[in-house]
């Protein structure tokens, strides 16, 4: 169950070019997803929340993700992660990104701080006691800070079936590529009834988590809040589903279709 709450971030962002200038999110946005394996086997939680705050001086948004292990998972393997991104409430730029994470005794305490004038991010590994500093791309994002930007990018009316989206995205200590596949719309059932969706296909490396390129599919909310609804991974052993199960703080309405 490695990489449980990693999933869930780095794989519900999703990009297009749009004009849109009003934020899909607000200060106060909680999300809580349960996760499963295999299909029936619970295996944990996790949680975003979103608050305003102050940084050296900076209006920015202080998100914290949280991911854990729950019911018999636990037992022979304890997940407790904790994820959280300082990024620009004008611009959506990150300027701090910060990764505790204790994966069934692999554990990693990292920070990382962004100078987008120099394209350059330090490196605390504080469990290393290391401090490097890395190039980075233009217009990098952090693996929390993608997701709220990139929902304020996607033009909903300008999908076409097969557009393929990039982004860029440091983690850890290296640039990423992130690119994902536009399937089209769907209604599907979930925790609050019939919600219309956006269905997207994200590229992952194939090999020891992933069975393929393709193993990941998610549902993204198609209003104005684009909020992440399903996540189905097929893993290279077994696979992994995530539910949005409780929500509060959404800056616009939620649409449950009726029958």
């Amino acid at each position: 169950m490695k990489h449980l709450f990693t999933i869930i971030l780095l794989f519900v962002g999703f990009h297009a070019p749009s004009s849109q200038k009003e934020s899909a999110f607000q200060e106060g946005e909680w999300f809580k997803f349960e996760m499963s394996y295999s299909g029936f086997l619970k295996a944990g939680n996790a949680t975003l929340t979103l608050k305003d705050t102050t940084l050296d001086g900076k209006q920015v948004y202080h998100v914290v993700g949280k991911g854990w292990t729950t019911g018999a998972i636990k037992w022979f393997f304890k997940v407790k992660d904790r994820y959280e991104s300082y990024f620009d409430k004008e611009t959506g730029v990150p300027y701090k990104f910060i990764r505790k994470i204790d994966e069934g005794g692999h554990t990693k305490d990292i920070e990382i701080d962004f100078d987008h004038k120099a394209r350059k991010a330090t490196v605390n590994n504080k469990k290393k006691k290391q401090v490097e500093t890395f190039a980075t791309e233009k217009d990098v994002q952090d693996m929390v800070s993608m997701y709220y930007y990139l929902r304020n990018s996607i033009d909903i009316d300008n999908l076409k079936h097969g557009d393929e989206i990039q982004t860029n995205m440091f983690f850890d200590e290296e640039n990423f590529g992130f690119k994902l596949k536009y399937l089209g719309r769907e209604t599907i059932k979930t925790e609050f009834g019939k919600v219309k969706t956006l269905k997207f296909r994200p590229y992952v490396m194939a090999g020891r988590v992933f069975k393929e390129e393709e193993s990941l599919t998610l549902w993204v909310s198609a209003d104005k809040n684009k909020i992440p609804l399903k996540i189905k991974a097929d893993l290279a052993v077994g696979s992994l589903r995530a539910d949005l199960v409780a929500f509060k703080g959404l800056k616009h309405s939620f649409n449950i279709e009726f029958d």
